[in-house]
């Protein structure tokens, strides 16, 4: 890349992010609303409830796979309120956020807080930076060109047409988080100080889980069941998680970008609705989450058109596409990643920021 693009931008809008925080804390929308998290909470928990109630009452029946695809989808969202606390938004004490964080992921959804707060937080200080942003380091998917062209023969190949794998993969994903959960849980290297604990919370959630299964179904239908949950789990948040920067320019390592532009050029939202809202735990906004981690997820919506008319003021690209078409794009990008290993000093997003 030419070195101009490492230069730190000196357009007249860098220092325009406090302008926008501004005008959004006036309009009251980084307040608590702990009457949502309270009825939220209450209303999935019902519904697990609900769900193991209706396990009992069923037995032996094969419906119990529509029960395990409902599990699969409470669970995810038990996800998503976890993923909200480690982000501060339900409480104002930090403190507060952090247990119900660790109880919400860990105790029903099976995750580790602190392994993911550790993930995550890494992700939001530099989204798609390569060799930084843990979501686009090399694993099974390649997702940057420069992984693409370390690979050869079956692995190669399999880069080339990982755009058509990468939602089937998904339904791997749940088992995925699981054992990375576990995995750093049992790390003797780790710091965090409650690692112990969140190790016999995810432990004791998803043993007791297999043990009921085992107990209570014959071995087919427990294996079954444990599968179907598992998959739509998995495809739940990697669905709700993949749309938000796949597809989007990838930021050069060390390449210096003020936070306003860091955030917006890289990530994309989805058109929403109110049960997009909910299947997506509020990251189809995720322009306004990246800009705002702490923003309460109801109020995402309330912020999109304030984040959006200060982008157009300052000439910031605000991407924002429907469901289906945000899903044909990380499929296309995905295939084509490989091809996009071109010249290295033609940078997308470099000549974006000279424009």
């Amino acid at each position: 890349m030419a070195s101009q693009s490492h230069a730190r931008p000196t357009h007249p809008f860098v220092s325009t992010y406090g302008d926008l925080a501004r005008e959004v804390r006036e309009a009251g929308l980084l307040e608590r609303r702990r009457g949502y998290y309270a009825l939220q909470i209450g209303v999935t928990t019902t519904a697990f409830v609900a769900v193991w109630v209706g396990f009992a009452l069923l037995g032996d029946s094969w419906f119990q796979l529509l029960l395990a695809g409902a599990l699969g989808l409470i669970v995810s969202q038990f996800g998503f309120l976890g993923h909200d606390a480690a982000h501060r938004q339900v409480f104002a004490s930090p403190t507060w956020n952090a247990w119900s964080a660790r109880i919400l992921a860990g105790a029903f959804a099976g995750l580790s807080f602190a392994w993911w707060r550790g993930k995550h937080n890494k992700h939001h200080r530099a989204p798609n930076e390569e060799d930084y942003d843990p979501d686009i380091a090399a694993g099974a998917i390649a997702f940057t060109p420069t992984i693409v062209a370390e690979r050869s023969g079956f692995a190669r190949w399999f880069a080339d047409h990982q755009g058509w794998l990468f939602f089937p993969l998904l339904t791997l994903e749940g088992i995925n988080l699981h054992v990375a959960s576990i995995r750093s849980c049992l790390d003797r290297g780790a710091t965090h100080p409650w690692r112990r604990l969140e190790l016999v919370l995810v432990a004791t959630r998803l043993g007791a889980y297999v043990a009921v299964l085992v107990v209570f179904l014959p071995p087919g239908l427990a294996a079954a069941f444990l599968a179907v949950q598992m998959a739509v789990f998995g495809v739940s948040l990697g669905a709700a998680f993949a749309p938000a920067h796949k597809g989007m320019p990838l930021v050069p390592p060390g390449m210096r970008l003020d936070f306003l532009r860091r955030q917006v050029l890289v990530s994309r939202n989805v058109h929403g609705n109110p049960v997009v809202d909910v299947l997506m735990g509020g990251l189809n906004y995720q322009i306004e989450h990246h800009l705002f981690p702490s923003m309460p997820r109801c109020n995402l919506r309330r912020a999109r058109p304030i984040v959006r008319a200060h982008c157009a003021r300052v000439g910031i690209p605000y991407v924002e596409v429907g469901l289906v078409r945000s899903y044909l794009i990380v499929i296309d990008y995905l295939n084509n990643v490989g091809l996009r290993a071109r010249d290295p000093f033609d940078c997308p997003l470099a000549a974006r920021l000279r424009a």
